[in-house]
């Protein structure tokens, strides 16, 4: 099955980490909906969601990947409460396909809420990874943010982005 990452789930080294088994499979957007970084964390930062607008206009750029069926358990784990499981039809360069992804439950919504900084890089590096266009990135790249009042969660991320820029080289085409 395809899965559409659209947060810090676009960096393969962070998606790895929670599901070794995913297999990046090219990039992908969704249409009629527009990127927030408004999803309650339990941390109580700002995550990545993806809300409806209908607006052909509006498009959230993301990576795809193939997941066995059998691992989603452990993808819903990581996700946690503040995400509803859905299918979708994602737009790619091939052709849209149906990929599983994960919408912010209303009661989890807070537009008051800043990310960390960390989780910024994830989605930035992740949207590069993944060849997301430049625009995009730039964008996601402003993204008002604030440092992790906690050192030893931030030196934790911090890490994990480190073994991406080591040991993760960009995707082609995609």
């Amino acid at each position: 099955m395809y899965y559409f990452a659209y947060g810090s789930n676009m960096l393969t080294a962070r998606l790895a980490a929670r599901v070794p088994t995913v297999r990046p499979a090219g990039r992908g957007w969704l249409t009629g909906h527009r990127l927030h970084f408004h999803l309650s964390g339990s941390d109580e930062s700002g995550k990545c969601n993806v809300l409806h607008t209908g607006d052909g206009a509006d498009i959230v750029h993301g990576a795809l990947y193939e997941l066995d069926a059998d691992r989603l358990e452990r993808l819903h784990a990581a996700e946690g409460p503040p995400y509803a499981f859905l299918e979708l039809e994602i737009g790619t360069p091939a052709g849209a396909v149906r990929a599983a992804t994960y919408r912010g439950r209303p009661e989890f919504l807070d537009d008051t809420l800043v990310p960390f900084d960390w989780y910024c890089d994830f989605v930035v590096h992740g949207a590069r990874e993944h060849g997301l266009p430049a625009d995009y990135v730039a964008m996601l790249a402003a993204v008002p943010n604030r440092a992790d009042p906690d050192p030893e969660r931030a030196a934790h991320n911090r890490e994990i982005l480190h073994r991406r820029a080591t040991n993760v080289r960009p995707m082609a085409g995609g």
